[in-house]
């Protein structure tokens, strides 16, 4: 009985390496089983989320499209208020050059009609000088210069009173300096040779005068 046990084959003892082997089979299915869980979710596109980013483009185009239109039509509104302000204004030159024209025609008609009846004096004053009356000829020319000067200081017209002032550069011109003994009259107007003339306090011809010095 003994002799029977001891000739059965014993099972063959297992190899190390085998047995490692085995172990690292194991690590690896667990490592690729955690592999799996660790692996990242796919995502999921269905056809509601591909219609919700549809509709938001067209959302941002709509937008677009809509304050593209209200600049455009902004821009045709200031675009006709331009072309309307540059034709009144093209106008207005127009109008305005026509009136400057008229105006430069008609300014001095006021003043030539108050002077006809100056003129006719004249020509009665010619008509008088056939006359051997002097004393008449002398009141008929000394009537018609009364009459002329009234005529010139109601359209505002004043004579310059120059004689012994000052001289003025600003409304003298000097044509001559003629040396005096008194010097009180140096450097003052001691004759006028022209006189000068205001228009309503403001000078339109210089007085020409002759200086002390």
């Amino acid at each position: 009985m003994a002799k029977c046990l001891t000739n059965l084959p014993l099972p063959a003892p297992m190899n190390l390496l085998t047995g490692n082997k085995f172990l690292d089979m194991e690590k690896n299915k667990k490592a690729g089983n955690n592999g799996q869980n660790n692996a990242p979710e796919e995502i999921d596109i269905t056809n509601e989320s591909l219609n919700e980013i549809d509709g938001n483009e067209e959302t941002e185009i709509s937008e677009s499209a809509g304050e593209a239109i209200k600049l455009k039509k902004e821009l045709e509104e200031q675009k006709d208020k331009y072309v309307r302000l540059f034709a009144e204004f093209d106008n207005f030159k127009r109008r305005n050059a026509k009136e400057r024209i008229e105006l430069m025609q008609t300014a001095g008609k006021e003043v030539i009609t108050s002077m006809l009846d100056v003129l006719d004096d004249c020509d009665r004053a010619e008509k008088q000088m056939n006359i051997n009356n002097p004393e008449q000829i002398i009141e008929g020319v000394l009537l018609v210069f009364n009459k002329l000067r009234s005529t010139l200081q109601s359209k505002g017209l004043k004579a310059m009173d120059s004689i012994h002032t000052d001289f003025d550069v600003h409304k003298h011109e000097a044509i001559a300096e003629v040396p005096v003994e008194d010097k009180s009259k140096k450097g003052k107007v001691i004759d006028e040779i022209v006189k000068g003339y205001y228009l309503n306090d403001k000078l339109i011809r210089f007085a020409k005068v002759i200086v002390g010095k």
